[in-house]
């Protein structure tokens, strides 16, 4: 589905705090700001981790599904904003900064230069909340890899751990990470609630360009196991 057809479909499970962007926006900026963090030299010898196909979270298919939680899920949260973002199996242990729309109408990145930062985008929910909140990081820039270079290589069922100021922390379980390319973004399906609290972190990946830049996004699908 195109970018314009998104325009009507709001995120409708969102905190009363957070800043609100309709659905078709959000896809519009992620897509085309995520294009823009290429800044990193993305000539190192073994280029950043690339998701098998057989770790989609469908087999490869195109239904974006969650799988089935159960009844022992944990209950929503509330709003609260994400402090910190921790990955044990590939060492990512950062602070997250809240990013939203810069002045050009793109979704903001955390600043380059500070290659352990990690963004949560503020249009959409916190993480744990019902809905889909988005954690996006640079995969490198000019000094070498950067917060979420070893993205492409986490599996299912893996976890990701995400800090909030209200001192809880939101456990996501992965459940498929695969590579698209920008041109072809899935938004909808990537960005689109699921009606439970989910998580995406993103990143560029895929084939590297000095003209173009990264030619794809690497995206984690996580949903809500465990709140600590």
């Amino acid at each position: 589905m195109s970018v314009s057809k998104l325009t009507d479909t709001a995120e409708e499970e969102q905190g009363p705090q957070a800043k609100r962007v309709p659905w078709g926006v959000i896809v519009l900026v992620l897509l085309t700001g995520l294009a823009l963090i290429r800044n990193g030299s993305g000539e190192f010898e073994a280029g950043p981790p690339q998701p098998a196909k057989a770790a989609a979270p469908d087999g490869g298919q195109q239904s974006g599904a969650s799988p089935a939680t159960g009844s022992g899920a944990p209950r929503p949260l509330s709003y609260s904003v994400p402090d910190r973002v921790r990955i044990p199996l590939i060492q990512v242990d950062a602070p997250i900064t809240p990013v939203g729309v810069d002045a050009d109408g793109w979704v903001a990145a955390p600043p380059p230069d500070d290659p352990n930062l990690a963004g949560w985008f503020n249009g959409a929910v916190t993480p744990g909340e019902k809905g889909t909140a988005v954690i996006d990081g640079h995969v490198d820039n000019r000094n070498g890899p950067a917060v979420f270079y070893g993205l492409g290589s986490l599996k299912k069922g893996n976890h990701i751990d995400i800090h909030r100021e209200d001192g809880r922390t939101a456990v996501f379980e992965v459940y498929g990470v695969e590579v698209f390319q920008k041109a072809a973004f899935p938004g909808e399906r990537v960005y689109g609630s699921k009606g439970t609290p989910e998580l995406r972190v993103i990143t560029c990946g895929g084939g590297y360009t000095k003209q173009t830049g990264y030619a794809g996004n690497v995206v984690v699908f996580a949903r809500l196991v465990e709140v600590r």
